[in-house]
């Protein structure tokens, strides 16, 4: 940060930027809305110094190598918390009985409305399949390049509720329920067998269905989306792809409706971390913006 003659030069992002002329108004006594974009109150600007090339492909690069450990991380340690078979079988039908008392086991109702039609066991498969790391990947991104701020918020809400599923992986397995005796089809391995391939039983936590974060993260992702754009294609897509992957696991065979409920509460609680993180965040910029805008109204004083 310099300051020379009640102009202040600060390397900070758009919302640092839009802080820092909240508070250097306050501190100069202006009122009413900015001379021009970029300037703060009169005689005193704050400049946003734009990332250069360089920088900005180097904190993207550190982002990816993080998220890619992340990820890494995620498949090792849920693959090393596999539970017993017989108390993931155990668990998995006391789920059943829960939901039975419930009035919500819906598995075998949601598999029949697809099952007699190729072309929606082909699209729940995909939704499936292709509607969850992908969509993760792709709005982390577009976030990191368009939304910063947004992006670490879904970031540590990705990575709190992860924690907390590796908790529940490891002290409560449940198998899903196409490795029981429920009558229920496979329908990713009957149909898409390459699937499979790419994450084969063996490398992976088969007793981990409880909670869905395959449910959870899309919604996370969903509910990040809304808070950033207000554009009705991203909006719409933001709301109809959690929708779409509640119902494909459970018509795929591979989650129960409460696996599901319990993904939601999860990440809603990963959710609540990552956003007091963002404001605890949000009150160090402020003392900094103000700490900075201090020495630049006591020069107006002199």
């Amino acid at each position: 940060m310099r300051s020379t003659r009640g102009r202040v030069e600060v390397g900070m992002s758009h919302a640092e930027t839009h802080t820092a002329r909240k508070v250097t108004r306050a501190h100069t006594g202006t009122v009413g809305p900015p001379e021009q974009p970029g300037s703060v109150g009169r005689g005193t600007r704050v400049r946003l110094i734009r990332p250069s090339l360089e920088s900005l492909r180097y904190g993207f690069g550190r982002e990816a190598v993080l998220i890619a450990g992340a990820m890494v991380a995620y498949f090792a340690i849920r693959n090393q918390t596999v539970g017993g078979e017989a108390q993931a079988s155990a668990n998995a039908e006391r789920i059943v009985d829960l939901e039975q008392s419930l009035h919500v086991a819906w598995e075998d109702a949601v598999q029949n409305a697809v099952l007699g039609s190729e072309l929606l066991v082909t699209l729940t498969n995909w939704v499936y399949i292709w509607g969850h790391w992908p969509v993760i990947l792709t709005a982390a991104t577009v976030l990191y390049l368009y939304r910063r701020e947004r992006y670490y918020l879904l970031r540590n809400a990705l990575f709190v509720s992860g924690g907390i599923g590796f908790v529940f992986f490891a002290l409560l397995p449940v198998a899903p329920p196409r490795l029981l005796d429920l009558g229920l089809v496979d329908t990713v391995t009957s149909e898409s067998s390459s699937y499979r391939a790419l994450q084969p039983p063996g490398l992976t936590n088969q007793y981990a269905a409880f909670p869905s974060l395959h449910v959870g993260w899309n919604l996370v992702v969903g509910i990040v989306l809304l808070l950033a754009t207000a554009h009705l294609a991203v909006r719409l897509f933001a709301v109809a792809m959690p929708l779409a992957m509640g119902f494909a696991v459970i018509a795929t065979a591979n989650h129960f409706v409460l696996d599901v409920v319990g993904g939601a509460v999860v990440v809603s609680v990963g959710l609540a971390v990552a956003l007091a993180i963002g404001s605890r965040g949000a009150t160090a910029t402020l003392n900094r913006v103000e700490s900075a805008a201090r020495p630049v109204d006591e020069g107006r004083r002199a």
